[in-house]
């Protein structure tokens, strides 16, 4: 008799999760993933070459095994109550800066930066996974003090903040810094917290842009090659660009692009410019749309919402995700200085992966339509 008990409740879970669940955002998320393994086919051979791998189809394979873990993992966080999934971010924000902070005195270096922790076959990124579990974590702080609770709380959630871009900038990594300041000054904006301190963390932010111009040599590089081409090496933009005009409305045809064969990056950060040449424009306004429609139902439904703490991780999560990809895109458009940034679920990369089905289960959760959590105006 438990055991029948049992199986009702988990089936009626199952259903409660489906019919609240934004369905739309996931099949965006799940189109994706899949964009992602067909782009890693046409990338991965070229890529395992360059390397002198044996195994041509070496990053599809992978892809492929990260593409089936993040797609259970980000359906599993979704079903979460909202409680258990904020416990899961806090915690993942204590475990991500003990971790980022390690890679400073045990982590691998690549390309002058030590953001990778060897574990065993896989490389942990802990960075990918802060940006997320502190914007949670931020979030439930506001909200808090939104509540009433003692205006320690946000000062809790500040202190967090410069203590992720202290170990951010000491790996280096710029880019995943400059997103999550943007991430969190939305929050703090959202959170309704005085002008005063919104001005002095948007000056604090911009004398960091202007000190790390001044500091690191590959920031101040970046910039000077995205202003001035002439004045260094422009070699990957210029590639990328190229593909994507070659590749024209309807791309030159599976597999028939080039720019993969003489991009270093293309099955990473380029993976866009893959698409473009590949399949042309209309591929990549649909890659462009489908992480459209997930800002447009998260932004849509947090605005929606009557619960703070929900109102503001939703938001914040939704710009992790949607301001993370229009920097890719950007980049592969030379409408930006190089990031050197994946694109959400569809870049090769398991922290990358992982962390993004983190971020979009996360999302998933706080986005479903439970009794009490929409106002007057509900959600579709």
């Amino acid at each position: 008799m438990a055991m029948i008990t049992s199986t009702r409740t988990h089936g009626a879970d199952l259903t409660d999760w489906w019919w609240s669940v934004d369905r739309v955002m996931m099949v965006a998320l799940l189109a994706l993933i899949g964009a992602g393994v067909l782009l890693s086919l046409a990338a991965s051979p070229a890529a395992a070459d360059r390397l002198g791998l044996a195994e041509p189809f070496h990053f599809l394979y992978r892809h492929g095994f990260y593409a089936v873990i993040a797609t259970v993992a980000m359906i599993v966080l979704s079903t979460l109550s909202n409680q258990d999934a904020r416990r899961v971010a806090i915690i993942g924000a204590l475990a991500a800066l003990a971790f980022t902070a390690a890679t400073l005195q045990f982590g691998t270096e690549v390309k002058g930066a030590t953001r990778w922790l060897r574990l065993g076959f896989f490389s942990l990124q802990p960075s990918e996974f802060l940006k997320p579990a502190l914007i949670v974590t931020a979030a439930w702080l506001f909200a808090e003090q939104r509540r009433g609770a003692p205006a320690v709380a946000a000062a809790v959630a500040v202190a967090l903040y410069f203590v992720a871009v202290a170990l951010l900038l000491a790996q280096p990594d710029f880019g995943q810094t400059v997103l999550l300041t943007v991430c969190f000054g939305a929050l703090f904006f959202l959170a309704g917290l005085p002008i005063f301190w919104t001005v002095v963390l948007a000056a604090c932010a911009m004398g960091g842009s202007f000190a790390a111009y001044a500091v690191f040599p590959h920031v101040a590089s970046r910039v000077n090659r995205f202003l001035d081409p002439e004045s260094g090496d422009t070699y990957q933009i210029d590639r990328a660009t190229e593909a994507l005009g070659r590749g024209g409305f309807f791309g030159v045809g599976p597999g028939e692009g080039q720019v993969k064969a003489s991009l270093p990056d293309a099955h990473t950060d380029f993976i866009f410019a893959v698409a473009g040449e590949e399949y042309g424009l209309v591929a990549c306004l649909l890659i462009a749309g489908l992480f459209g429609v997930i800002v447009w139902r998260g932004l849509r439904a947090s605005m929606r919402m009557a619960d703070p703490f929900l109102q503001l991780a939703s938001a914040g999560l939704t710009l992790l995700i949607g301001l993370q990809a229009f920097i890719n895109i950007a980049v592969n458009l030379s409408l930006v200085p190089p990031k050197g940034m994946t694109l959400p679920f569809v870049s090769y990369g398991g922290s990358s992966m992982l962390a993004t089905a983190f971020t979009a289960g996360l999302l998933l959760c706080f986005t479903r339509r439970r009794p009490g959590v929409y106002d007057h105006r509900g959600a579709s």
